[in-house]
């Protein structure tokens, strides 16, 4: 799997770009890489990255996230701290975008210094058990309304359709139909496909499967 220097997340809510970009901090200090992961969702949702800091610290994995998050208190800022993952070059850095294109914006002000550098790759993360992007073209339309908030264009896709803890190994062969739509579509190719490691496991027929450890609070969501 290529590394860049730095790697985005975004989707639409609940698409679990917040899981995934934890997992793949975690992944990447195991290589013994310098990690630094930074939470931007000023939309304080149900996820943060937050959630997983005892993870992330165990692992040597520096966390940049709001002051209040994780709190009742709602303040669209980001702390100053974040602003390392675009001038340390020695770090490899992660940045959690906020949901849809309202997360988005609090993304524009480190655009610049991204392209500049050229070392990035921008995910969109896709699900189509979302009850917004239930198709391809669906999914299309939030990727382009991040796009146009945040000023930065995506280059890769990566498929998290999932069910949460009730996701089965049939969900996600169900949802490659859906993925190479939207790959078409977009002209962006697929980075890897992610679900729960047991679930992984069984997924030997596809290819770039990238095996996820679900956040504590997956198994406090309702199901029904």
């Amino acid at each position: 799997m290529e590394h860049k220097r730095l790697t985005l997340f975004a989707g639409h809510y609940g698409s679990g770009k917040t899981n995934i970009a934890v997992n793949y901090a975690l992944h990447l200090a195991k290589t013994g890489k310098p990690v630094c992961i930074a939470d931007l969702d000023i939309v304080n949702p149900y996820f943060r990255t937050k959630d997983s800091a005892k993870e992330l610290e165990a692992a040597g994995v520096t966390l940049v996230s709001p002051q209040f998050a994780n709190s009742n208190v709602d303040l669209p800022a980001l702390p100053a701290e974040a602003y390392r993952l675009v001038q340390d070059k020695s770090t490899y850095g992660i940045m959690d975008i906020g949901g849809d294109d309202r997360g988005a914006y609090a993304l524009g002000r480190y655009v610049p210094a991204i392209l500049e550098e050229n070392d990035y790759r921008m995910v969109f993360v896709a699900n189509c058990f979302r009850p917004l992007t239930p198709t391809a073209e669906d999914a299309l339309e939030i990727m382009r309304e991040i796009e146009a908030a945040c000023g930065l264009k995506f280059t890769h896709i990566v498929n998290n359709s999932n069910l949460g803890t009730l996701t089965t190994p049939q969900d996600v062969l169900d949802s490659v139909k859906f993925t190479e739509d939207l790959c078409r579509i977009s002209g962006l190719p697929l980075w890897m496909h992610t679900a729960e490691r047991s679930v992984a496991a069984t997924l030997t027929e596809l290819p770039n499967v990238f095996s996820l450890q679900l956040q504590e609070k997956y198994f406090d969501l309702p199901m029904n």
